[in-house]
């Protein structure tokens, strides 16, 4: 088999997407640990738990939603649940499922780490686009990820008055 080898343009691209996909978390992540000390990681469980109307979800839910392995969930939510942020809860259907529910204190964690982060993503992503480059850039994601994510579980949003549990 012939490997089509990448020309110039192609290694300069190539190494410019790396090298934002390696150092964009760090500038995601700092802030909201130094500010409201969770990681970016975990702003992203809470947010997810927040947007169901129990605010609650399956944790193999989340750890897909994630890209994170359910034994990495788990570690996190163990985390989250010592501070009180989030508390697991057993499904009354099966045994073999788990839910994480987000409460009053991770609402509240969350709703004060909100409008930094918020700031933070237009200061670093949102506000050095023009609205066209955005336009192209959801674009180039969305074609990347129809190959590396054809379900879409990794950018998939609850429906608006959905449900996290099914019991």
């Amino acid at each position: 088999m012939t490997v089509a080898w990448l020309n110039d343009d192609e290694i300069d691209t190539w190494l410019k997407f790396r090298a934002l996909v390696e150092l964009f978390p760090s500038v995601i992540d700092a802030p909201l640990r130094r500010e409201s000390g969770i990681s970016f990681m975990e702003y992203q469980v809470l947010a997810m738990l927040s947007e169901t109307d129990d605010r609650t979800l399956q944790i193999s839910s989340l750890a897909q939603r994630t890209t994170s392995k359910l034994t990495r969930m788990s570690h996190l939510l163990t985390r989250l649940s010592e501070r009180g942020l989030v508390e697991r809860q057993a499904s009354t259907r099966d045994a073999r499922v788990t839910y994480a529910h987000l409460t009053d204190a991770g609402l509240a964690l969350l709703e004060s780490a909100a409008p930094g982060h918020v700031r933070q993503v237009r200061a670093a992503f949102l506000d050095v686009l023009s609205p066209a480059q955005l336009a192209q850039l959801d674009d180039i994601c969305e074609t990347i990820l129809a190959g590396i994510d054809p379900e879409g579980v990794t950018t998939a949003r609850p429906a608006p008055g959905s449900r996290g549990r099914d019991d």
